[in-house]
């Protein structure tokens, strides 16, 4: 079975616990805390897949959703303003003038329940309660953390709720597959379209193509060429969910990692503003482009854009989402 240790108490003095998987030439450690994926090792390849933290503390002293599953209503909503079946809703703002995550309080700042757990699996539980950070209902969130066969991180997520609500979760872990930075990593996208942001990063509306853009990821392209643009964006992997298609690639000249999901949309967040000046898992701090976001969701601020998939889950229905991150050695050709 898995093993299954204390790791700290979060601020309300809840035991935190720390889980260890292993399966597919993977190490996983998890935390009961928010859900948080902290470590994430690939066999015969010594660094950290994942930023993560060495100890809890900075975990709430530098919150930047380091691994966590954040929701109930991932990315941003702008103003925190909704209205859904007629009723207005006000949520709490975190990001400048608009609700990020799921706000101050979010699922991801809260100990989850281990229900179920395997050499290679865990799962975890948590209840956000009626009007837990001003969203409407009570909302049963199920997430099973997997290492199958193959180097492949595997993630499904479940919900449901007694009154109609809004449910986007998202996992939140900033990768990098080698190097002090991911500047020297290739990103490749398959996506036609993204969605372009005002000046508080909220969508504006339009849905641009990315061809000839710098967005455009349809080949392979170095990040230190990329993010020359600041990247903290949707790409529109299509409309509404379908079933689970490979849909990104990052990469540097030892590891590949391959996103697969059945998700519309994949945020990518390059980590320009990251700033953690604590130890991280190799005892480096964090700072611009430590890291690279990289999360299957529905598409941002979709609640306010009506013909847009919807992040409404009404009694009865089960919201479901299901991602793989798929971990390799990059063979040289040489």
């Amino acid at each position: 079975m898995a093993q299954i240790t204390p790791f700290s108490h979060a601020p309300n003095g809840a035991a935190v616990q720390q889980i260890t998987l292993q399966g597919g030439g993977l190490t996983a450690q998890v935390l009961t805390y928010g859900a948080i994926l902290r470590d994430l090792r690939l066999d015969g390849h010594a660094q950290p897949l994942v930023l993560g933290l060495e100890i809890f503390a900075p975990y709430i002293d530098h919150p930047g959703y380091f691994g966590a599953t954040v929701g109930r209503c991932a990315n941003r909503i702008a103003a925190g303003r909704f209205t859904l079946n007629g009723q207005a809703y006000q949520l709490p703002l975190n990001n400048g003038p608009n609700h990020l995550h799921g706000g101050p309080s979010g699922i991801s700042h809260h100990v989850w329940d281990i229900a179920d757990h395997s050499d290679n699996s865990v799962t975890l539980t948590y209840t956000s309660p009626d009007g837990d950070m001003g969203y409407p209902g009570t909302l049963h969130i199920r997430l099973t953390i997997s290492l199958l066969k193959g180097g492949v991180l595997d993630l499904q997520m479940s919900a449901t709720s007694d009154a109609p609500t809004l449910c986007n979760l998202a996992h939140h872990s900033y990768f990098n597959l080698g190097g002090a930075d991911i500047l020297s990593h290739h990103l490749q996208i398959h996506a036609d379209h993204y969605l372009p942001v005002d000046a508080t990063l909220i969508p504006t509306g339009e849905i641009a193509d990315t061809t000839g853009t710098p967005f455009d990821f349809h080949q392979p392209t170095l990040l230190a060429t990329a993010c020359k643009t600041a990247i903290d964006h949707n790409f529109c992997l299509s409309h509404a969910p379908q079933a689970l298609r490979h849909v990104a690639t990052l990469s540097t000249k030892s590891i590949a990692m391959q996103i697969n999901t059945d998700q519309p949309g994949l945020q990518i967040y390059d980590a320009a503003r990251m700033n953690v000046p604590v130890p991280g898992l190799t005892g480096q701090t964090y700072g611009p482009y430590a890291g690279i976001a990289m999360e299957p969701q529905l598409w941002p601020d979709a609640i306010n854009h009506p013909d847009w998939t919807q992040p409404v889950l009404n009694p009865g229905d089960t919201y479901t989402q299901h991602s793989q991150f798929a971990f390799s050695h990059q063979r040289s050709l040489s």
